[in-house]
């Protein structure tokens, strides 16, 4: 025998409120699109009800909260609120809702408007609740919620439909009415305008986040370090696929890897045969990646169900970032790869080569990188780096069992170290001053590889693999490590600040053998050093990559002299744009602590050298003598 309607919503509203009486999540569908998710008791809900006129906005910002209900039946919704307002109201002592829906036209916008005009937001709150009302209509009006078209917020005296009467006579619950024109739809063919409506949902959801904080803060109901603590806690599936989608692409092929010359040692010599002059012919390895394929499957990833904007922005941003990087390698040496890698990583700014010049002109005197080891030292081979990474990485292990790093001595790398992945690799031409191998451990392990271990300890695999943009931050915190590791020497700046200048050379059209000659002559380095400089600026066709580690460590010393923490970047891989959404999003708690922080920070001097930065430091005051 069915049993009737009623009866079966007593019995799943019992549950539900015994769930969160327990401190459980709640997550249940109704059908037609109906949906109740709490993923932590709070004082408020978001509502929408869903009237069949597809208002994907007011959907979209109701559900990107960490309790909201979504309702095809009006009559679900009293029952619901009833049920969670008393909860809430035991526990904290007041309950706001917060409704959303779309006005039924765009009125301001006519055919023969000389401009696009304002867009209309309505806004009804309850007479117990009056700040929350003001807080919203104030965010909203100060907000940026289309680029052509600014909100005009109205206030209303009534309500506009009996569910918010009901709503608001309930006790202890407040009552906030936000309804906005549809401004992200064409007026006559009802097309989507994407742009439109990402930046719609952000402005709303902020608005409403800072409205229901209003509230809890008028009445002392919770301590708040940010009104976007907040969000949501709980990561919905979705999340979880599209994590696993990006990855798997992401993990697929290794930029560097693609576009770094195997015959580096063989180019030199026949370039030095050719008495220095003439383009080298580099050799790429294989891709490991079918181009097309892997981009046909980045942009199959539906982002749709993921509900948190937050991070729905940040992997919008990586399935861009990767685009461009598939692009990049497809394009080995053609024209096209030169700007795919100034997309990917920026112009010389003026700035930028200004402060590499004024280095290279401060050390125009330096000939560090002509002379041979002093002191008895031998030069340190790949044997030795080998063994100094493998004790180095004991030493994380017995910190942290899950720091699991793999190291690969290689035969088709040119001399130096690179990370790929949790992979040190190590190039077997590989020859330099043993006191340089701690610090550029200290750069490769300590940082390249640390964050992605630690980012892999967060749950979303897109904090090892690196948030969009994250390599210049990535290379500044690493270039800053050599100095906290006490060894930032003159030669080592000099490399970073005359890398910068290569790479405006090669933006600007410069050849390479012109590169490889300003590098020899004016600022003195020796020809195989050079030759080592301009290979990286020159391979695939022109790399802008090189120009990141100097503009990274200025974006790190200026972030510090702020007084910022260094925290969020140990956290994983991001970028300094990314900071804020890194603290906003461990406030939340989805984010945890570094499972470990790097070991030049646990030394006296580590420790001294970042307090030293944090009173204001230029990259050249962070050269460090051969004795330190």
């Amino acid at each position: 025998m069915t049993r009737p309607i009623r009866d079966v919503q007593i019995e799943w509203l019992v549950d539900i409120v015994n769930c969160l009486n327990e401190g459980k999540a709640v997550r249940k569908d109704f059908g037609k699109g109906g949906r109740l998710h709490v993923d932590r008791l709070l004082p408020f809900l978001f509502l929408y009800i869903d009237g069949a006129r597809n208002e994907e906005v007011a959907r979209s910002v109701v559900q990107a909260n960490a309790s909201y209900l979504i309702a095809s039946d009006p009559s679900f919704v009293m029952p619901i609120v009833r049920a969670l307002s008393t909860v809430a109201a035991e526990q904290f002592g007041a309950f706001v809702v917060v409704r959303f829906a779309e006005l039924e036209r765009d009125r301001f916008l006519t055919d023969d408007a000389p401009y696009l005009p304002p867009f209309e937001v309505s806004v009804w709150s309850s007479g117990n609740a009056p700040e929350v009302g003001r807080t919203f209509s104030k965010a909203v009006a100060a907000s940026e919620a289309a680029r052509f078209r600014t909100p005009q917020v109205e206030e209303r005296r009534m309500t506009s439909s009996k569910i918010d009467e009901e709503l608001a006579e309930l006790t202890d619950c407040a009552l906030l009415v936000a309804e906005f024109a549809p401004i992200y739809r064409a007026p006559q063919s009802g097309d989507i305008f994407p742009e439109v409506r990402d930046q719609l949902i952000v402005t709303l959801f902020d608005a409403g986040l800072r409205a229901c904080a209003a509230f809890i803060e008028a009445r002392g109901l919770l301590k708040l370090t940010s009104y976007r603590s907040l969000g949501r806690r709980a990561l919905v599936e979705a999340v979880n696929r599209v994590d696993r989608g990006i990855d798997e692409i992401a993990t697929a092929f290794d930029v560097l890897l693609a576009v770094t010359p195997i015959n580096a040692d063989q180019s030199y010599h026949r370039f030095e045969a050719n008495g220095f002059e003439g383009e080298p012919d580099f050799l790429y390895r294989p891709l490991t990646v079918q181009v097309e394929n892997a981009k046909q499957r980045l942009f199959s990833i539906a982002f749709d169900r993921i509900e948190d904007p937050v991070l729905y922005e940040l992997y919008r941003q990586k399935q861009q970032e990767l685009d461009l990087q598939l692009s990049l390698i497809a394009a080995r040496n053609r024209k096209a790869f030169i700007e795919f890698g100034r997309a990917l990583y920026g112009p010389v700014e003026p700035l930028l080569l200004e402060e590499a010049q004024r280095i290279l002109e401060y050390l125009s005197d330096d000939r560090s990188d002509r002379t041979s080891l002093d002191d008895g030292l031998q030069a340190a081979d790949s044997a030795y780096l080998e063994r100094q990474a493998q004790s180095m990485i004991a030493a994380y292990q017995d910190k942290l069992p899950d720091f699991k790093v793999d190291v690969e001595v290689r035969d088709d790398l040119p001399s130096g170290l690179m990370v790929s992945n949790n992979r040190l690799l190590i190039s077997r031409k590989t020859l330099m001053d043993p006191r340089r191998v701690a610090p550029l451990l200290s750069h490769e392990i300590g940082v390249h590889l640390l964050t992605f271990v630690n980012g892999g300890c967060q749950g979303l695999r897109l904090f090892r693999s690196g948030l969009a943009g994250y390599e210049g931050m990535q290379e500044g915190l690493a270039v800053f490590a050599e100095y906290l590791a006490g060894g930032m020497t003159a030669g080592r700046l000099k490399l970073i600040a005359a890398r910068v200048v290569a790479c405006a050379d090669m933006l600007s059209g410069a050849k390479f053998d012109q590169t490889f000659h300003r590098m020899v002559r004016k600022y003195g380095f020796p020809k195989a050093a050079a030759f080592n400089l301009t290979l990286r600026v020159y391979r695939g066709g022109g790399l802008a990559k090189d120009a990141i580690y100097l503009r990274g460590l200025l974006e790190l010393l200026d972030h510090l002299k702020r007084g910022a923490a260094l925290d969020p970047f140990w956290m994983g891989k991001i970028s300094s744009g990314h900071f804020s959404v890194m603290e906003e999003l461990a406030s939340r708690g989805l984010l945890k602590p570094p499972a470990i922080y790097p070991l030049f920070l646990a030394t006296k001097d580590g420790r001294e050298r970042l307090e030293k930065a944090r009173q204001g430091l230029r990259p050249i005051d962070l050269i460090q003598s051969k004795e330190n």
